[in-house]
């Protein structure tokens, strides 16, 4: 209008009903580089907090910054979407592969997935005897939380005793304070691999594998019945009547037997 018509500024915002002041207003660019930085370094510390804690620790450090401000930088970088922190674990220091000399002195804990054919996941929990290769137990079930592997420990504790050492991963049943707890009381030390340092638990992986192969992917499984009387027959034959080549060509139960043996005839 103003171009076309030669009329003036305000003869143009009035004919259109627009407010000068609007018309003429420029929004100011607010630097939030500063912001940005300050929320960086609280949420890296603490990654479980929300804005309003974010936005009072700010205030505690001294920064004015309206709420409303902090707000819109805070979902600009989309802090507003629940985050999921890494859990962080101890440093796991490096260890040789230890090679048990007894009965009952490391035993391997894992576990392993799977599925039923209706699709639902089920879980193995599996323990070995490093020293003669024995699976004393494999458990099966849909969740097999922390609880649930104190109590298959605690029914080994009462039929075969309890090892010196347990060797694990880092899965959050194993690092968990009721099973830390548990071999504390127990007197057992509870050894951790390094995080994707598989084979310094190799007893065990070699058995999963065996697992993999000659079990899970053998059969097509309907119900956890199913798996379960699979998994005893399995442990049976690898107990009694799988060779080793590591044991000479016996079975861990005909090896354990002779290791007895000889120990009561070194004792005469």
């Amino acid at each position: 209008m103003i171009t076309d018509h030669g009329v003036s500024h305000r003869q143009a915002c009035k004919m259109v009903r627009l407010p000068r002041s609007t018309e003429q207003y420029k929004p100011r660019m607010k630097e939030d580089r500063e912001v940005i930085e300050a929320l960086e370094r609280i949420i890296a510390k603490h990654p479980a907090i929300g804005f309003w804690q974010c936005h009072y620790r700010l205030r505690l450090q001294g920064y004015l910054w309206n709420h409303k401000r902090v707000y819109r930088v805070y979902t600009k970088l989309q802090l507003n979407i629940r985050r999921r922190s890494k859990k962080r674990l101890p440093a796991r220091v490096k260890q040789a592969l230890f090679q048990p000399e007894a009965i009952n002195q490391v035993w391997s804990i894992d576990f392993m997935s799977d599925a039923l054919w209706d699709g639902r996941k089920f879980r193995l929990l599996n323990i070995i005897d490093d020293f003669n290769r024995e699976v004393l137990y494999i458990e099966s079930d849909l969740s097999l939380p922390a609880l649930r592997v104190i109590r298959v420990l605690e029914f080994l504790k009462e039929t075969r005793g309890l090892p010196e050492m347990i060797r694990v991963d880092n899965g959050p049943e194993f690092i968990s304070h009721q099973l830390d707890g548990w071999c504390k009381k127990n007197k057992i030390m509870l050894v951790f691999i390094q995080p994707g340092k598989p084979m310094q638990n190799g007893y065990i992986e070699r058995l999963n594998g065996s697992i993999r192969r000659e079990l899970l992917n053998a059969y097509v499984f309907n119900t956890l019945n199913e798996v379960k009387n699979k998994v005893e027959e399995w442990v049976l034959d690898y107990n009694h009547y799988r060779p080793h080549k590591t044991l000479k060509y016996a079975s861990p139960v005909l090896f354990r037997e002779k290791q007895k043996q000889l120990a009561e005839n070194l004792n005469f």
